[in-house]
């Protein structure tokens, strides 16, 4: 059974950091490009970031970059996402996705599995 568990999320001021972790289990975490994408209320699900299964690349989405910086632990077979100079736009439900591919997608529909999220609120 594939499992996707986020963690990390909670309420903070604008300025402040949060690093989400992503625990995976169920599939091979090493052939898995991962990604992080969130929706806030009323708007679709949209992309963060992702690393590929080799952790060599990352892409960002230009809302995030600079701030925000995926990483992976094969030995642990996490996925984090370090955020930091959060900003009240950023307040959304944070999910992890897992890809079966070499590079990851910025596209919700090429990702094969899903947390159930977690939620970021940055107040003003």
């Amino acid at each position: 059974q594939v499992q996707l568990v986020e963690s990390g999320g909670g309420l903070v001021q604008a300025g402040d950091s949060l690093r989400l972790s992503c625990a995976v289990s169920g599939l091979t975490f090493s052939m898995h490009a991962m990604g992080w994408f969130r929706q806030a209320p009323g708007k679709e699900r949209e992309f963060v970031g992702a690393i590929s299964r080799s952790a060599l690349s990352t892409f960002y989405a230009d809302s995030v970059k600079g701030r925000f910086t995926i990483s992976r632990s094969l030995v642990k077979k996490t996925l984090y996402l370090q955020m930091n100079s959060l900003k009240p736009e950023d307040t959304a439900v944070y999910y992890c996705a897992a890809d079966l591919a070499v590079l990851p997608s910025t596209s919700v529909d090429e990702y094969d599995y899903w947390g159930q999220g977690t939620q970021v609120t940055v107040s003003a």
